[in-house]
């Protein structure tokens, strides 16, 4: 089973539930770490909520294997001056849960873009372990199987839709300073480039220097 919030130091422990919708000690816990890890406040503590083998993935990245996601999540860190969660609420308390999450960022200046983010959030855990095995960002509810599932034809033909998604590539990407044409393509450059441009902490020591603890 996973470890409590406390040991853990998790932040989020007041979690918003929709009507009808439980939780138990363990998947408060997890969504509590999600919803902190989705802040800007990553620990190797709570990254051990995750299995070795976990997968991370959002529009614009999927990362395998705790060499890719930890460094996605230390990255936050990196690019954006503020993080503000602005709305949550666990949807679902089943295998995945589900949460729905509403957070503002602002990069980094000389940039100093702020862009408001709406996620559904799919969080699947081994109940055996309390390990989380799978987290799926779904940005306004959606996420690339290939370069252009969730494009309707009308929106390939939409200017207004072509600007609209650049506009959000340049604010987030540009932080890690690449750019890829092919949208599934770039989701694996992300995957194993940001490991190599942010450093995680080796040890709890490390950590805390951060203010991760």
């Amino acid at each position: 089973m996973s470890t409590g919030s406390a040991e853990l130091g998790i932040e989020n422990t007041n979690i918003k539930t929709a009507p009808g919708v439980t939780l138990d000690e363990t998947q408060r816990t997890i969504v509590g770490s999600i919803l902190d890890l989705f802040a800007g406040r990553p620990s190797l503590k709570k990254l051990q909520l995750w299995a070795d083998d976990a997968v991370f993935e959002d529009p614009i990245t999927k990362a395998v294997g705790r060499k890719q996601f930890e460094p996605q999540w230390y990255g936050l860190q990196a690019a954006f001056s503020e993080i503000e969660q602005l709305h949550h609420e666990v949807t679902d308390g089943g295998n995945p849960i589900g949460l729905n999450l509403r957070t503002r960022y602002k990069l980094k200046l000389p940039i100093g873009k702020e862009q408001i983010i709406d996620s559904k959030v799919l969080i699947y855990y081994d109940k055996a372990t309390g390990k989380i095995t799978h987290v799926q960002d779904k940005w306004d509810g959606n996420l690339p199987d290939s370069t252009f599932t969730n494009v309707s034809l009308e929106k390939v033909f939409s200017p207004w839709w072509w600007v609209h998604y650049a506009e959000g590539w340049v604010w987030y990407a540009w932080s890690l300073t690449w750019d890829m044409w092919w949208w599934q393509a770039f989701r694996g450059i992300n995957a194993v480039t940001v490991p190599k441009l942010v450093k995680v902490p080796r040890n709890d020591e490390e950590d805390a220097q951060r203010g991760s603890q």
